[in-house]
Formats: C-alpha cells, structure tokens, sequence
C-alpha cells in the first residue's frame, strides 16, 4: 500500500474572534474585515510589508483578500500573488477576488472594459500575474454602457462555468437597476447571476448602500464588499488637525485633490468636527474613532465584509479591534451616533404600506 502522509493538508488558519458571514445568497463565507490593496500594495508598499500585512490579517483571523487589475496598473496584483505565493497558505482556507474592467493602462481598446473579449483575457492576465489558478470572486469594476448586458453576463458566466476561473462573480459602483438586468437576464437564459457589490460605504456616504440597494437585499440576499469604511482615513481623526505627510491623502495627492480642497469648506469642517464627537463617543467605549467606524460598518447586517487599507501591521493589530465594539452598539448608542452624523438618508414613503 503506498504512503500518501504528504498528501495531508495541515491547517494553517485559526479563525479566532473573528465573525463570519455568508456572501451575498451564496454559501460562501467571508470574514466581516477583509484586506485590499487599492492605493497600497505595489504602489507605495511593496516587498516584505506586503507579505507581512497579509499575514498579519490572517493571525487575526482574516480569510479575504481584495485586489483589481487597475491597482498600480497590475502591480497590487503581483505584490499580493507574491506574497501569497510565499506565505504557502492552503488554497482552500482562504478568499480572493479581483476586478475587471479599467484595465492595466495599455491603450488597445479591447484590454479595458466588459467584454467578452476582456472579461476573459483581463482575467486570465490578472490569474499571471496573481500567480493564482483561479480567484474565488471576479467582480465588474464597473458597468459597461458600451457592451450589452447579455454579452457581460455571458462573459461572466463563461470564466466560471466553462473556464474554471472563478467560482463567483460580482459588481462594484452599479446602480440597482443594473445589478437587476443582469440577475434578470441569467435568470432568463440560466447563466449565472453576480452575487455581490463592492460599493463605498461609510458614516459620511450612505444613500445609494442604504436606500437604492435595499430592495437587492430584500429579494436576492445581495451581498457587500465595502470599500473605503473610513472615508479614506477622515474617520480616523488623521486629518483633524491638517494632512500628515505619510496620510493617504499626502501620498495620493491626485487622487485625492478634490477631497482635501473640500476640508476647507464648511461642509469638510463640519464632518470634522463630527468626527471630533464621534471620538467622545469611542472613548466612552472603551475604543478609539477608527474602531467605532469599522464596528457601524458591521453592525450593519447587509455588510458581508468591510476591506481594510493597511501600509503597516500596527494598522492591521488597531482594526481588529472594532470586532470588540459591535456588541457595544446599543440602539441607545447607534442612536447618540445618528444624531452626531445628521445625514440619515432618506427612504421613500410607504403611504402607510410597510410590512
């Protein structure tokens, strides 16, 4: 009989405090923080940090990864594979997507946007330079005016079904009735429908994740990838008292013009001033401002997951610690904390009809 002890897969992965929810209607799960790469990993990280940030996610129970074909023009991507590569983790224990449709900065019209023609080969190029066989979600970075929704989901449903290049596919930044045509149109000609967004969602940008995707919660259980929890670093308190040189907003200044020249004006200064309140209200808690912001995040059950932005581990260690938060989030506080916000979206009037 022949020895197969080599084969045995020991795990690596210890899930410790960590909260886990299923992602979107699928019976995947994800862990409710998650690491990215956009802004950092082969931009301004790149060796050593890189493997170490993963890492440092992974001890605290992290089995999701995020990246894109458009972070540093395909770099983030070859950071993370890398890292990936020599951190040795079983396939099997973790979760990685990536996103298609900006491209990697070449100028051939076809190696950019949601065709068919890209939706594979951008794929298979981003799969290079991961260094991966397959990711577990292929998100659309975007919606495709210029390409029909049957072609998209087509294109979609063929890395999965036919290629065995993904498991799942999903959105980011498309609007409800997009994410409804395409669910609908696999519905129809039984291809496979996206089982989740990736859209910005914190304290200070709440209408579209809160109000217009409500109904996809309510009648496909869509699922959430959330991006920028800490409204690029304003939620942390950093930018309380001018932009530190190392801050994201110092070291992506085109990027984020816009945003700086807006603190200045009297809306910039009154958010704030609300995160100076909202700091009160995290050392009351027994946390700090960035923590409470991560924790409102989870606390709301229509998250699936909230990606972190990390450059250093200590970042990765503070973060973690909002887990601590989220069962100290009483309707009495969540309360104290939309009167300090101001901006509960607006929902539509149920003239009387609610459920």
């Amino acid at each position: 009989m022949s020895d197969l002890s080599h084969l045995s897969v020991k795990s690596k992965f210890d899930p410790k405090d960590m909260i886990f929810r299923h992602l979107g209607p699928s019976g995947l799960k994800v862990s409710v923080l998650s690491l990215g790469g956009w802004l950092t990993y082969g931009g301004t990280q790149k060796g050593n940090i890189v493997k170490d940030c993963l890492e440092c996610a992974w001890n605290h129970g992290i089995n999701f990864f995020d990246t894109a074909e458009v972070y540093s023009n395909g770099q983030c991507e070859i950071e993370m594979g890398q890292a990936l590569k020599e951190l040795d983790w079983p396939r099997e224990e973790y979760v990685l997507s990536t996103k298609i449709f900006f491209g990697t900065g070449r100028k051939e019209p076809n190696t950019r946007g949601l065709s068919r023609k890209h939706v594979v080969e951008g794929l298979k190029s981003s799969l290079t330079r991961l260094q991966q066989p397959y990711v577990d979600i292929v998100l659309a970075h975007r919606p495709d005016i210029g390409t029909p929704m049957k072609e998209i989901v087509e294109g979609f449903t063929q890395v999965i079904r036919n290629l065995n290049l993904a498991y799942y596919w999903g959105t980011s930044e498309w609007s409800a009735v997009q994410i409804m045509e395409a669910t609908q149109i696999a519905e129809k000609y039984n291809l496979i429908a996206p089982i989740a967004e990736q859209p910005q969602y914190n304290a200070f940008h709440r209408q579209r994740f809160e109000v217009e995707y409500e109904p996809l919660y309510k009648q496909y259980q869509y699922g959430t990838t959330i991006w920028s929890p800490l409204a690029s670093g304003l939620l942390t308190g950093k930018y309380n008292d001018g932009i530190p040189e190392d801050s994201r907003f110092a070291t992506n200044k085109s990027t984020f013009e816009s945003t700086v020249k807006s603190l200045q004006s009297d809306e910039g200064k009154a958010k704030i001033e609300k995160v100076r309140k909202l700091t009160s209200v995290a050392e009351k808690l027994g946390g700090n401002v960035t923590q409470l912001s991560l924790a409102w995040c989870i606390k709301n059950e229509n998250v699936s997951t909230v990606i972190l932005g990390a450059t250093k581990t200590s970042q990765i260690d503070d973060n973690v610690k909002s887990l601590k938060l989220v069962e100290k989030l009483t309707p009495e506080i969540m309360e104290e904390i939309e009167k300090i916000l101001d901006n509960t979206p607006t929902k539509p009037g149920a003239f009387g009809r609610e459920r």
